[in-house]
């Protein structure tokens, strides 16, 4: 359960965060699709691959990766399954760093600067969320089997 305090928000011992190797491992995977995509032939590729990283948490099942490892995306408001316009907000900033990663060396460096920041703000933030989680308002969750 979310309980809103001011600004910020708790989780309480109902909605446990997920596991952190969990959501490393469910964000490579779709780091994977996303690689393997960039790898088809066409010039549109470089742009699917964007869209999926975009939208992929708002499938009803979630990622690939998520799908997977079994995690779930929900917004902090109302507990219910993310829509496509959460998952783009949310992957806003994964989205700014496959931009910036086809530069080489210096878009390599911002690219690796904007991903380890969000995985650091997991780490550091109490309720594992990133930043694309607070613009987003949403929370990442273990499916209960």
């Amino acid at each position: 359960m979310f309980i809103e305090q001011g600004e910020r928000t708790e989780t309480a011992a109902v909605f446990p965060k997920a596991n952190l190797l969990n959501r490393f491992i469910a964000k490579f995977v779709d780091f994977l699709v996303v690689a393997l995509l960039y790898e088809i032939p066409f010039r549109i590729s470089f742009l699917i691959g964007l869209v999926y990283l975009l939208i992929a948490d708002g499938f009803v099942t979630g990622s690939i990766g998520k799908r997977l490892i079994g995690l779930h995306i929900v917004t902090i408001e109302n507990h219910g399954a993310i829509a496509f316009r959460e998952s783009i907000i949310r992957n806003i900033p994964f989205g700014l760093a496959y931009l910036a990663y086809t530069t080489p060396f210096i878009g390599w460096l911002i690219a690796g600067g904007i991903t380890g920041f969000e995985f650091l703000l997991i780490i550091g933030n109490p309720n594992g969320m990133r930043l694309g989680d607070e613009m987003a308002r949403t929370f990442v969750l273990e499916k209960k089997i």
